[in-house]
């Protein structure tokens, strides 16, 4: 793959995006990572994806997982999740983002709800992968949704019920999600935040890393990127992205965005819009 990030560690890391014009709600990775470790981050999509070669670990619904060759990889929307290398050689991986509404569009069925992050299935790995290659080649509307419906299909027999109710106090937590959601170009308190959710500042605190394992500082930036991620996606120039989402400037974004997606806002950009 060419045209590595300039912010990589490592000549041999290179991550690339691609979206279907003619299919919102779906979007394609593929990478070669070695040394690049991913800050926590999120997707508002579901990702399911196969480990070609190597291994990654990543933290993922606060554990730790190890995701080897041959391996599918199962994640839900808005869950965040880290990853790096487990060995020197790297991990290779293709994964496919897509938005639950088109899951239930394709499939008639609502629901999907994955309980492993990680699945050891050498077979079912090896044909992801070629169904993911296949969407990443195809260049008429028709050949990218039949393998995209036959990809789903594989991924159906992993995905159990839908998932449990939330725990007590997270429809707090909902609401401090969408204050921050709503107000991304502001700087927050925590005693702010702790009055939206009717808590006092280190009650909320500590309830909030065990909901989510991350800080609510962490959890404002997973919430930036996201939408960077969109605006980008849009069209949005990268300034104007980095004003609206609450970063510094430009060079901050391109900082962030390529810790959390591992390429910059300009060259994901230029590979979504293309």
């Amino acid at each position: 793959m060419e045209g590595v990030p300039q912010l990589f560690d490592d000549p041999r890391d290179a991550a690339r995006f691609c979206r279907p014009a003619h299919r919102p709600g779906v979007e394609c990775y593929r990478a070669h990572i070695v040394r690049h470790a991913f800050e926590p981050h999120s997707h508002d999509a579901f990702g399911l994806g196969a480990i070609e070669s190597g291994a990654e670990r990543f933290r993922y619904r606060g554990a730790e997982h190890l995701a080897a060759s041959g391996s599918l990889v199962l994640m839900n929307p808005d869950e965040l999740h880290t990853g790096r290398a487990a060995g020197d050689g790297g991990w290779r991986y293709r994964m496919l983002y897509v938005e639950p509404d088109v899951i239930e569009h394709i499939t008639g069925e609502r629901g999907w709800w994955f309980h492993d992050a990680v699945r050891e299935d050498e077979a079912a790995a090896r044909r992801a992968t070629a169904l993911l290659d296949a969407l990443w080649a195809a260049r008429e509307p028709l050949a990218f949704d039949s393998a995209l419906a036959e990809l789903l299909a594989l991924f159906r027999p992993h995905a159990g019920a839908p998932r449990a109710a939330p725990a007590a106090g997270a429809p707090r937590f909902g609401i401090v999600l969408d204050y921050l959601h709503a107000h991304l170009d502001q700087r927050h308190t925590l005693d702010g935040l702790a009055a939206v959710a009717g808590l006092s500042p280190w009650h909320f605190l500590r309830s909030f890393r065990a909901q989510y394992h991350v800080s609510p500082q962490q959890m404002l930036m997973v919430l930036r990127l996201a939408e960077a991620k969109r605006l980008l996606a849009a069209g949005t120039p990268a300034a104007q992205v980095a004003a609206a989402v609450g970063l510094t400037d430009q060079a901050h974004l391109t900082r962030a965005f390529a810790s959390r997606y591992g390429t910059t806002p300009g060259r994901y950009q230029r590979q979504v819009r293309g």
